[in-house]
């Protein structure tokens, strides 16, 4: 297989991350879909990454449809579980963790892309209020737990340390490590896992 991406996108960080916890082989090929050159249009018609070369050639697309795929390749570290109730649950705690980050990189996008006066305060307060409310169900979803399905490392904790990340990646302003001091253990303890250690944003 192989692995279309960039070292700052946490979506591809999510796929690198439940790569390295099955102990799947892959060719890692660096894009940045921003550059006039960009190739990625030839893979995924949406011009995005990550996006995973399957051996018969054939591209997947989006980061939650190609983990998924990945946790059925080997049983090591599964991380769905196979019963319908708790896996929606988890599916959840990453499409939260994945509606933050969307949110987050609409803002970076408008500060990044769009000059200064033409920025509109009130399109990024919209979403920044997402970000926050957002952070604000982890924590309260997670409240005491080790992980954010109880005792099991799962998909949702790779979401949720990928979402993290990028955020204090990103926007270090926002203090969410003071403001949710839940998150903050988690996010430490992901952090010391290897799969995370090899992936930091950069």
């Amino acid at each position: 297989m192989k692995l279309i991406g960039s070292l700052a996108s946490p979506f591809v960080r999510k796929v690198r991350v439940v790569l390295a916890e099955k102990k799947l082989d892959y060719d890692y090929e660096l894009e940045s879909v921003w550059d006039a050159g960009t190739q990625i249009h030839l893979s995924n018609p949406l011009g995005k990454v990550p996006c995973l070369i399957m051996d018969d050639g054939t591209p997947m697309i989006d980061s939650r449809v190609i983990v998924e795929y990945l946790d059925t390749l080997t049983p090591v570290c599964k991380l769905l579980p196979p019963q319908s109730r708790d896996r929606a649950s988890v599916k959840c705690w990453e499409a939260l963790a994945d509606g933050v980050l969307d949110a987050a990189v609409l803002v970076r996008l408008e500060h990044t892309l769009r000059p200064a006066e033409q920025q509109s305060a009130a399109w990024i307060a919209r979403q920044m209020n997402k970000v926050h409310a957002g952070l604000a169900a982890m924590s309260a979803d997670l409240g005491e737990l080790p992980f954010c399905k109880g005792n099991q490392y799962t998909l949702a904790d790779v979401a949720v340390g990928c979402a993290l990340g990028w955020i204090q990646f990103r926007f270090p302003e926002i203090d969410w490590p003071e403001d949710y001091p839940n998150l903050a253990r988690l996010y430490a303890k992901l952090s010391e896992r290897q799969s995370f250690k090899d992936t930091v944003p950069q």
